[in-house]
């Protein structure tokens, strides 16, 4: 059966966890899926539940086989999906700014190289993607944004470069990051941001949420160089 926002596939996960799918290409119909889930969960808790981790098109849901099992946990999972089930939470905008100088974006010519467009257009491009946070991953804060315009969609490199710089902003596919800590990454470096995403609150440590729309706005390098603490958008 293939997976759609009406009618997810659910598989178990070991003996305390399951899969529900809703898809198998990232998209907004997919995620809002997750989205809606999530909040359905957070407000109406299944028994025996013990976490929720929403992904890209994917929702795991953790509990005590002590409690309950794979089977009543997907039933109950099943009456808050489909249909009008679910709202969709409010989101924030959020603001997270790139500086695209060459010293802080090595990949940038090679990204206009691979895409037939002046490094202009890409970082116009960039600019102009409608960027939605639809997870985290591998990393404190890596919030993996999905919005990369089709025209500067560019593959993993074939290996990963080592010391990858934190606040870079990179790209893949449809996919853009921004990182946290310096760390190797595969994908390409087309900017440098300030802006906090790991916040010191132990109530609120990202200054993102999966949901959110992310706007990036273009500063220069002496501006990257004075430092940011973040904000929302207006």
């Amino acid at each position: 059966m293939t997976p759609t926002p009406e009618s997810p596939r659910c598989t178990p996960v070991a003996d305390s966890g399951l899969l529900v799918e809703f898809g198998t290409e990232i998209g907004d119909s997919a995620h809002d899926a997750v989205i809606r889930l999530d909040a359905a969960l957070a407000d109406d808790q299944i028994a025996g539940m013990t976490e929720v981790v929403p992904a890209m098109v994917n929702l795991l849901v953790l509990f005590d086989p002590v409690v309950t099992d794979h089977g009543a946990v997907e039933s109950a999972v099943r009456r808050r999906t489909g249909g009008d089930a679910g709202q969709r939470p409010s989101s924030q905008r959020r603001v997270v700014e790139v500086c695209y100088d060459e010293s802080v974006a090595p990949d940038l010519a090679d990204v206009a190289s691979a895409c037939g467009v002046t490094v202009d257009e890409v970082i116009a491009s960039h600019l102009a993607g409608d960027y939605r946070v639809f997870m985290f991953g591998f990393a404190p804060g890596y919030a993996y944004l999905a919005g990369v315009p089709d025209e500067i969609h560019v593959p993993r490199k074939r290996s990963a470069v080592r010391g990858v710089a934190a606040g870079s902003v990179i790209i893949a596919g449809p996919q853009c990051l921004v990182t946290t800590l310096a760390m190797p990454t595969g994908w390409s470096v087309i900017g440098r941001s300030p802006t906090r995403i790991l916040l010191d609150d132990p109530d609120r440590p990202f200054l993102v949420d999966v949901g959110d729309e992310v706007v990036f706005e273009r500063i220069d390098l002496a501006t990257l160089g004075a430092g940011s603490t973040g904000r929302s958008g207006g």
